[in-house]
């Protein structure tokens, strides 16, 4: 039986061990705000915390999450907006909006790890997230006001 958290709630898990972190939250625990990209780790559509570091739910075993703190987008800005969702707002940043959840949990981690970053760290840190609709400068942007903001 793998024990965990999943925003906070104790949650325990007695099914294949091999079972992806992606598919627990959006069809066990109906968390449907992460979602399924591409399946391999390649686009972060997927993107979760994992104690705090970002993680692409769709490679995580549920075997690599025993005894962790899941935080899932339905838990940010719980208690009113999170300072990187107020700047994706401010930035207008979504269009489709499908890789949005997963922008936003990989901009958390960054921001936690480099509260003051560059534009090559901004690059660098979230390069794993595919934005199809290509609002990069929008997400930089808003990555950068929320910089301004303890995160």
């Amino acid at each position: 039986m793998i024990q965990l958290k999943v925003n906070g709630v104790d949650r325990s898990f007695g099914g294949n061990q091999n079972m992806p972190l992606l598919w627990y939250l959006r069809d066990v625990l109906g968390l449907t705000g992460t979602k399924f990209g591409c399946g391999v780790a390649l686009c972060g559509a997927c993107t979760v915390h994992r104690n705090g570091e970002a993680v692409r739910a769709c490679v995580t075993p549920m075997s690599s999450v025993s005894g962790a703190d899941i935080t899932t987008i339905e838990a940010v800005g719980e208690k009113g907006l999170h300072p990187v969702q107020a700047a994706w707002i401010q930035h207008n940043v979504p269009q489709c909006g499908y890789c949005q959840s997963g922008q936003i949990m990989q901009a958390i981690a960054l921001l936690r790890a480099t509260p003051k970053p560059t534009d090559e760290e901004i690059d660098e840190g979230m390069a794993g997230n595919i934005c199809r609709c290509g609002t990069y400068q929008r997400i930089r942007a808003a990555i950068k006001t929320a910089a301004k903001e303890p995160v």
